[in-house]
């Protein structure tokens, strides 16, 4: 398995994905409907991620090209099972190619790339976005990489640290938020959201 999941978060999600029902994460995420509002209508918006579809869903309703894509195969089969989005399958170190997309939505799933290989995938985004492309993360704030109660890696950044990655992979900041949340393992956390510009 590849160095860009953790085999324990792996199968955390492999796991629970079948036992996903329609009322879990059925609303799309809050921060979704304002960085929409920033594309051109009909962009192509590439979703990692894409957990159990209610995010691509929202985007193809309102007009957008989407490729979702999740590295977990149970989820992917249950946001295909929910919306048929035609999600498929890709971890986070797979992706490739240029100028293939306006826009690049990573909610709530980069926190879980081991930090060695965040810089990597972080280039990997910048490089398949066109020319202006957005791109929006969001990662539970801490001071190291560590596990969660139900044992999912995360690589808890500090607010500076997340800022500096993007820098260095070529990014323009355009707007970071810090704000307080409840992780699923039920432990309150404060996140950070960004919205960069390739």
């Amino acid at each position: 398995m590849s160095a860009a999941i953790d085999p324990a978060t792996y199968d955390y999600y492999q796991t629970r994905g079948p036992h996903f029902t329609h009322s879990s994460a059925a609303s799309h995420s809050a921060p979704l409907e304002p960085f929409l509002d920033r594309l051109e209508p009909g962009a192509r918006i590439l979703e990692l991620g894409c957990g159990t579809g209610a995010d691509a869903a929202r985007m193809r309703e309102r007009g957008f090209a989407i490729d979702p894509t999740d590295g977990v195969p149970a989820m992917v089969a249950k946001a295909n099972e929910r919306f048929d989005i035609q999600a498929r399958v890709m971890r986070f170190d797979e992706l490739r190619g240029e100028d293939r997309y306006d826009a690049v939505w990573a909610h709530a799933c980069l926190l879980h790339c081991p930090r060695a290989q965040l810089p990597l995938v972080l280039g990997a985004i910048h490089k398949v976005l066109r020319p202006g492309g957005w791109h929006f993360a969001s990662y539970k704030l801490g001071n190291g990489e560590g596990r969660d109660l139900l044992g999912r890696l995360h690589n808890f950044p500090d607010a500076d640290w997340v800022r500096a990655r993007y820098s260095d992979a070529g990014f323009a900041l355009v707007e970071d938020r810090v704000f307080p949340g409840k992780a699923s393992d039920g432990t309150q956390r404060d996140w950070i959201s960004v919205v960069v510009r390739a």
